[in-house]
């Protein structure tokens, strides 16, 4: 404990960052966003921000980054600290070429001048192929750390990777697990194959993992234990990463990856099953949390020099649990209180651990409506689109099944401890404790979020779209309530017993609705 107090005495994490020079790859995505702005908005001595971003057909290097800073993430540095903007410049490369396509110029600049290196680029796409994910996760990992050798006054190099990248096993602890196969066996493989060939190998390769992503974020773990040499390098393993917690904008979404997607499709009404273990933990982890476990891992190692790799898993199953089904139906909850516009159907739904009766209720409550929704759009001359939206759906659903259907235990002591080093303002200002999460609040500003940030409502049109749900709500229960009684009306007409019973539930119905009519 006294060691404890002694850290805790250090200078603060803003303080640590004053005057540095920060270069982060995967900027444009959805953590990179994050980082920026609250690299920028509380570590304001920070002095120079080098994105690294690929440019586009449509778009050069520069156009991407004023875009990106034109984000509503971004409202209150525009409005408040302009100036702050500027500090960030855009390197164009691209991870997946050598010295990441960077040019002479610029290189020499990064060299000489970064102190710390933020690595999230990667490829999170589950269904990716092995040949794509292996270029990014794996090849642009270590084309990043050969130029981070040669930086020259480098204090920490913080690689992004999932909790999920060691997924084959029940218990996880924060440290760096071997590979049956090496990372440059695999490299090897995936270089001298045909790329359909590679596919069809892809199966055996991954094993017991589910998808290519968690399979090459493992391999870069190990090659990085293998080669960081000297290098000041931590890791830190996010779970499922959703919407913010905390400001500057509660609830912010930029993409619908993961559950967020499927989220939004069920408070459209047009996804109604999922395969599910309702009392497995659902391991989700707001975004800001994370990036302040990134910022104050780069502030530890760069305070406190160590030659071993500081592993942190951040996640919710140990100290802020929550299940599958507590999830989803605080979500319906939130969704019918905030409802979509221009919905399709009452946002509801079911979650099985049957794929037999998924595959039912997937039939009968999603594609079935799809193709009745499309005829009908057909005949009107306004576009079918919801069968090309179910298979979407269908293909989101099962890249998440592997994870809804099982649970891990991912151990997250080092976090714990970073966390009581920090002092009281640091643990304010930089908070990952997720102790500190309260679901019900957290998840009524995500499902806010994805009608903000992805659909694009305003508060204004909450009235409107109140007034509908109301109206689907009421037709979806005369359905329900006509449903069950014509299936009492059947077999009633096919067993006798069953037939008596009928008849007197309709003679009670008729006499209350008499005395209701008296009552008047």
């Amino acid at each position: 404990m006294a060691a404890i107090e002694g850290l805790s005495n250090k200078m603060s994490v803003a303080d640590f960052y004053v005057g540095k020079t920060i270069f982060i790859t995967g900027g444009t995505g959805f953590m990179g966003k994050v980082l920026l702005e609250k690299l920028l908005r509380s570590c304001p001595g920070v002095s120079n921000i080098y994105l690294l971003i690929r440019p586009q057909k449509k778009q050069n290097a520069q156009e991407r980054l004023q875009q990106l800073l034109h984000s509503p993430l971004f409202d209150i540095l525009r409005k408040e600290h302009p100036t702050d903007l500027q500090k960030v410049s855009a390197i164009e490369g691209d991870i997946t070429q050598p010295e990441l396509a960077i040019t002479t110029s610029d290189r020499k600049i990064l060299l000489q001048s970064v102190n710390i290196v933020f690595h999230s680029a990667a490829t999170v796409k589950f269904d990716e192929k092995l040949k794509v994910s292996v270029a990014i996760n794996m090849l642009g990992t270590q084309r990043l750390v050969e130029m981070c050798r040669r930086m020259t006054k480098l204090e920490a190099l913080v690689h992004v990777s999932t909790a999920y990248c060691n997924c084959d096993r029940s218990k996880v602890e924060e440290k760096i697990y071997s590979s049956p196969m090496g990372p440059d066996q695999v490299i090897s493989v995936v270089n001298s194959l045909e790329e359909n060939l590679i596919d069809s190998l892809t199966p055996t390769l991954v094993g017991n993992r589910p998808n290519t992503y968690t399979f090459t974020k493992a391999l870069a773990e190990y090659w990085l234990k293998e080669n960081k040499g000297d290098l000041p390098l931590v890791i830190v393993r996010p779970s499922i990463v959703i919407s913010t917690v905390n400001g500057p904008l509660k609830g912010w979404v930029d993409n619908w990856n993961g559950p967020t997607g499927i989220i939004a499709a069920a408070g459209k009404g047009v996804f109604r099953t999922m395969l599910c273990e309702a009392n497995k933990r659902a391991d989700l982890i707001p975004v800001d949390m994370v990036i302040n476990l990134m910022i104050v891992s780069a502030w530890k190692i760069g305070t406190q020099k160590s030659k071993e790799i500081s592993v942190y898993n951040c996640c919710t199953g140990l100290r802020r649990p929550i299940t599958w089904h507590h999830f989803i139906n605080l979500c319906f909850t939130y969704m019918r209180k905030h409802p979509f516009s221009e919905i399709k159907w009452y946002p509801d739904g079911t979650i099985t651990s049957s794929a037999i009766r998924n595959n039912i209720y997937r039939l009968l409550l999603q594609w079935l409506p799809a193709y009745i929704l499309d005829a009908v759009g057909w005949l009107k001359g306004t576009g079918s689109k919801m069968v090309r939206v179910q298979v979407k759906l269908q293909k989101a659903a099962g890249c998440l099944e592997f994870f809804t259907m099982q649970e891990w235990e991912f151990e997250d002591s080092n976090v714990h401890t970073l966390s009581l080093i920090l002092n009281e303002h640091d643990q304010q200002e930089f908070c990952f404790d997720v102790a500190r999460i309260k679901w019900e609040d957290y998840l009524e500003n995500y499902v806010l979020g994805i009608r903000r940030f992805l659909f694009k409502e305003e508060e204004e049109s909450l009235p409107e779209a109140r007034k509908q749900v109301s109206k689907f709500y009421w037709i979806y229960r005369i359905i329900q309530i006509a449903g069950v009684m014509g299936m009492w009306h059947f077999l009633a007409l096919r067993y006798a017993p069953l037939r008596q019973l009928w008849s007197n539930a309709l003679r009670l119905l008729v006499h209350i609705a008499r005395m209701l009519s008296i009552l008047k």
